[in-house]
């Protein structure tokens, strides 16, 4: 009988599951396969999920590789963990607790998330049957932030009825910007913290509810919601029972774009659109879990994934998504990822050894391709590109909408492809020039090509095809997160810099002394601040 280590829940003591990935034999053999595998642009590799088609024909493939992704994802003890994950149990193992987000969007979920669904739906009801509230203000930061503008972006470009206002950032100008040329007595705050303690979040909530004070509002917390897996610290700062939605522990702020968390969105674009996005994401979830492997588009949107970081060297992933209301996707995706995947201890908590989570950056096209694919076409390093794109628009310029996609779709083809020397120099000389020039000009316009890349294509941007899309990356980092044996559920580093600036901000303010550990640098920085801060207080 195996013996099951505490700090890993459910995973034996020096099984394959906790081992460093280096030390795997499959690891080496996938990694072989890989590197003897090549990017086929004869043959067309598209996969059906739930409502969307993703075509890998970009990504490195072979037989071989195909075979040993499979011992690799068995080796893993891949089933098991995926198991876990959709049934509730330990997924998220340093925290000892489950992710269990995907409850979220069944269609039928347990009482206690149908109860909120209800809550929620009836105080939207309730408001737009009022008229109320014509502004809202959603005071959130990360997950509590980038799933909403997401969506209210995404289905509330052209204007709503209700003007929202998004503010995040602890800096000042936000939450001032956040609240300029509102009507107070007809605006609702919107405070989303799954611990209630967010530093930035509670700062700018009492900034807000000052404004609502000094405005002369008589009762300024019926203006104020929280959303939050703490109800109990809500209700201490002066929130009623009505007015507090619930998370619960096993909701990751990435991943809480599912919650009550989208009572702003409800309000802004419709309780339908969070309903399609649910339907949508449960879909997908259903692919995950039943697809056969070779037709599971987050497996094998995590396998190429883990071919370009952990074997080619590639060290970033560029989103580019073709439809200009998907302007907040990349920054969603860029936390959801890079939170998510920014590890390099495994379960075990030994080193990883191999290169885990790229970095993920991009833009919408054709923004981009003015911008930074000069980068991505002819730079020494490259990127592989997501490509996002919806085959049909939902406006009425229709050759807006086939430059559009022909971009889309030149962009890519000039990845793969490239352009050899020979065809370089034969274009210049088309265009009569020289032949020394076109010798010397050539090489400059020769494109190195082979460079790998995904297009997911929507059938149009629908609160349904969202929803599955968002669901798509949150598996494909899960399959991920089992490859390299890392837990894609905490944010270890992310908690180290809020302690840090706990101590930094009492020293700025003159309640602490500077503590002698710091460094050089900052603890002359601190010095200077908080001398500034002193002579203008």
């Amino acid at each position: 009988m195996p013996v099951v280590s505490p700090s890993l829940p459910g995973v034996a003591a020096g099984s394959p599951e906790s081992r460093p990935l280096s030390e795997l034999p499959e690891w080496a053999a996938f990694c072989g396969a890989a590197k003897a595998s090549s990017i086929d642009t004869r043959k067309l590799r598209l996969i059906d999920a739930a409502g969307i088609q993703m075509d890998i024909s970009g990504q490195v493939c072979s037989g071989e590789l195909a075979a040993a992704a499979r011992a690799l994802l068995d080796a893993r003890g891949f089933s098991d963990m995926r198991r876990r994950l959709l049934d509730g149990g330990i997924a998220n193992v340093t925290e000892n607790r489950a992710a269990w987000h995907t409850s979220l969007r069944i269609p039928a979920p347990i009482e206690e998330i149908a109860a909120e669904r209800r809550r929620l739906n009836e105080f939207v009801r309730l408001a737009d049957s009022e008229r109320r509230w014509r502004n809202i203000v959603h005071i959130g930061i990360g997950g509590s932030d980038w799933g909403v503008r997401l969506a209210v972006g995404a289905f509330g470009y052209a204007g709503t009825w209700r003007n929202v206002h998004f503010v995040a950032n602890i800096d000042g100008h936000a939450i001032q910007g956040g609240l300029a040329g509102l009507d107070p007595h007809d605006t609702l705050i919107v405070l989303a913290s799954k611990s209630f303690t967010t530093a930035e979040t509670l700062q700018n909530g009492r900034r807000a509810l000052e404004w609502l004070q000094a405005s002369g509002v008589a009762n300024p917390y019926d203006q104020v919601v929280a959303i939050t897996a703490r109800p109990e610290v809500a209700r201490a700062w002066g929130i009623a029972d009505a007015h507090i939605f619930k998370l619960w522990d096993w909701v990751g702020g990435r991943f809480s774009v599912w919650s009550a968390v989208s009572l702003t969105t409800a309000l802004a674009v419709n309780v339908d659109v969070v309903a399609g996005m649910l339907a949508g994401a449960a879909a997908m979830d259903a692919h995950f879990q039943q697809a056969p492997l070779e037709e599971n588009a987050p497996i094998q949107m995590a396998l190429a994934g883990i071919v370009n970081r952990s074997v080619l060297g590639y060290g970033s992933l560029n989103i580019a998504p073709y439809d200009f209301r998907l302007f907040n996707l990349v920054p969603y995706i860029q936390q959801l990822e890079m939170e998510s995947l920014g590890k390099s201890v495994n379960l075990a908590g030994q080193p990883v050894g191999v290169p885990t989570g790229p970095a993920v950056w991009g833009m919408p096209g054709t923004d981009a391709q003015h911008t930074f694919f000069q980068w991505l076409h002819q730079g020494s390093e490259g990127a592989p590109v997501d490509f996002i794109v919806c085959q049909h628009a939902d406006h009425g310029w229709p050759d807006h909408h086939r430059s559009l996609l022909a971009n889309c779709l030149a962009q890519r083809e000039a990845l793969l492809k490239g352009k050899s020397y020979d065809d370089a120099l034969a274009e210049c000389l088309a265009g009569g020039m020289d032949a020394d020039e076109a010798k010397w000009l050539a090489r400059h316009r020769v494109h190195p090509g082979g460079r790998p890349s995904t297009l997911i294509v929507l059938p149009r941007l629908s609160p349904y095809t969202l929803g599955a899309l968002l669901a798509l990356y949150e598996h494909k980092i899960f399959v991920q997160g089992v490859v390299w044996g890392i837990n894609p559920f905490d944010q270890w580093g992310v908690e180290y810099g809020k302690v840090l600036a706990k101590g930094i901000t009492a020293e700025l303010a003159g309640e602490a002394a500077v503590d002698a550990r710091h460094d050089a640098s900052t603890a002359y920085w601190v010095g200077a601040f908080g001398s500034n801060q002193a002579s203008s207080s």
